[in-house]
């Protein structure tokens, strides 16, 4: 089992709460949802989440996803992972709360 990582805030993950999927902000825009392995979570909210509370942390497993998961290339040259469709909430097997 393999276990990546999506941060959003409190307020847009309770817009998904009656739902069996969630959607991140720019998903509309993008097609896709921004995903972080492990090694990646600080850098992430280093970079867009600084200085925000009420964050949330889904350990989502890879093996329970049902919309395709491609590894991607950055600007800075890591590879990111990135759903593209709607995260399943069913593959979500924890929300952690991070940045209070």
């Amino acid at each position: 089992m393999a276990i990546i990582y999506h941060i959003t805030t409190k307020k847009w993950w309770a817009k998904f709460e009656d739902l069996d999927y969630y959607e991140s902000p720019t998903f509309n825009e993008e097609t896709f949802i921004h995903l972080s392995t492990v090694d990646q979570v600080s850098g992430v909210l280093e970079r867009y989440y600084s200085g925000q509370t009420d964050l949330l942390k889904l350990h989502v497993d890879t093996e329970k996803l049902s919309a395709e998961l491609k590894y991607e290339q950055a600007t800075n040259n890591e590879y990111f992972p990135h759903l593209f469709g709607r995260l399943n909430k069913s593959a979500v097997l924890e929300v952690e709360e991070i940045g209070k």
